[in-house]
């Protein structure tokens, strides 16, 4: 079934609703948490400082963080620097059914946030931390997403050899903030059998290893380290990227024999499908560095637009080669839903709108959209102070706080 797009918000599911999230975080990895649980609607309330969450003001590849990972969200701006603001932390927190952060260690405990104290006030409060490492050698070091993926094999797999390339999007902190969001899904359900809740912990490092497991098994298996992926040993004949016509680029698969003896058809490449020399796959991948000059001398002959119509219509794999910016005129995503509009709440574009990519799910039929657009710092900071039984007064005293105590 195809997702609807534009579906009324009234139609779209929610089976969080209902459920309240408290989030200590910046950055990426804790808001991504924070936006998995929102999208399928909890109530997901931002804590943030009195002059707002820095990420709203990144410039360059970080412009675009605040907006993404923290639709659907409440903003409360709390000094947790002030005694007073603290411990309205820790009533909000204390209402909470799961509770997210991602700062250093020790730094929630400061404040009497972290799992322990919570723990023993909503003994059914699940915690989730989001870390560089899980506890061990590692955990009092200061993790970013490409030192994970320096350390942890990925770069050295993305780039060429001598030349470690992160890959080109946060991959271990969107991913790290995914898994804390499965390990708190999985606390929920539990919590339903035993009525208590747990903590829960997700990392940058771990999630990077996992990413590169496949790697490390291949070494175990064959005895061969892997290459890096532009020197790899790939596991198919034909699986690269072509230079074309005009200079355009497009990826181009054959994956198996069967598609093989296809791409052959299609191409008029029956001299390679004749050969004895590439009898099947394994046969090809040996010989790719005699196959792939001449596959790239005859495609060379052909425009991206004309190969990528010939291989739709005979049910090949490829992929035009896009810049994100060109996704916004994706017929694919625009006919399905796969764009939301957001309203930009920072910045000198403040109360435009832009719009912003969904989760890659449906829930029956659905595309979960966005029901509250980004906040503004604080934004709701009242009406969660009131709904915790503060006084008109003792909000405004709250909200008149310095920066620092």
């Amino acid at each position: 079934m195809n997702a609807e797009p534009n579906a009324p918000a009234s139609t779209i599911p929610q089976p969080l609703k209902g459920l309240r999230v408290v989030e200590f975080t910046h950055m990426v990895m804790g808001p991504t948490c924070g936006m998995v649980l929102a999208d399928m609607g909890a109530e997901v309330i931002k804590v943030e400082p009195i002059d707002g969450d820095r990420t709203r003001h990144l410039l360059g590849s970080g412009a675009g963080f605040f907006p993404l990972f923290n639709r659907n969200k409440k903003s409360i701006a709390i000094n947790l620097h002030h005694p007073d603001g603290a411990d309205a932390a820790r009533r909000l927190a204390a209402s909470a059914d799961i509770v997210a952060e991602n700062f250093k260690p020790g730094t929630m405990k400061k404040y009497g946030l972290d799992y322990q104290a919570l723990s023993q006030v909503n003994p059914r409060c699940i915690y989730v931390s989001h870390k560089g490492f899980l506890p061990g050698p590692y955990d009092h070091r200061t993790a970013l997403d490409e030192v994970v993926q320096m350390m942890g094999g990925l770069a050295y797999m993305t780039g060429r050899p001598g030349d470690p390339l992160r890959a080109g999007t946060s991959v271990n902190d969107i991913m790290g903030g995914m898994f804390g969001a499965i390990g708190a899904l999985g606390a929920l359900i539990q919590r339903g059998i035993t009525g208590k809740g747990q903590e829960v912990q997700s990392a940058l490092f771990e999630n990077n290893v996992l990413l590169v497991g496949q790697h490390m098994l291949q070494y175990a298996i064959t005895g061969q380290a892997a290459a890096p992926m532009p020197e790899r040993i790939s596991a198919w004949a034909v699986y690269d990227v072509f230079t074309v016509k005009n200079g355009e680029q497009i990826f181009l698969a054959a994956v198996s024999d069967a598609q093989w003896a296809t791409f052959c058809d299609a191409l008029g490449f029956a001299d390679l499908k004749a050969d004895p020399r590439y009898p099947d796959n394994n046969a090809r991948v040996t010989l790719r560095p005699q196959l792939l000059p001449i596959l790239r001398e005859r495609l060379a002959q052909r425009s991206a637009a004309e190969l990528a119509t010939l291989f739709e219509k005979v049910g090949l794999p490829f992929a035009p080669i896009r810049k994100p910016e060109e996704l916004y005129d994706d017929e694919h995503l625009l006919a399905t839903g796969g764009l939301a509009d957001i309203t930009l709440p920072d910045g000198a574009r403040a109360g435009q709108t832009a719009k912003t990519t969904l989760f890659p799910f449906t829930m029956d039929g659905h595309r979960l959209g966005v029901r509250l657009q980004p906040p503004t710092t604080g934004q709701h900071t009242s009406e969660l102070l009131q709904g915790l039984g503060y006084a008109a007064s003792d909000i405004e005293r709250l909200r008149a706080l310095a920066a620092v105590a």
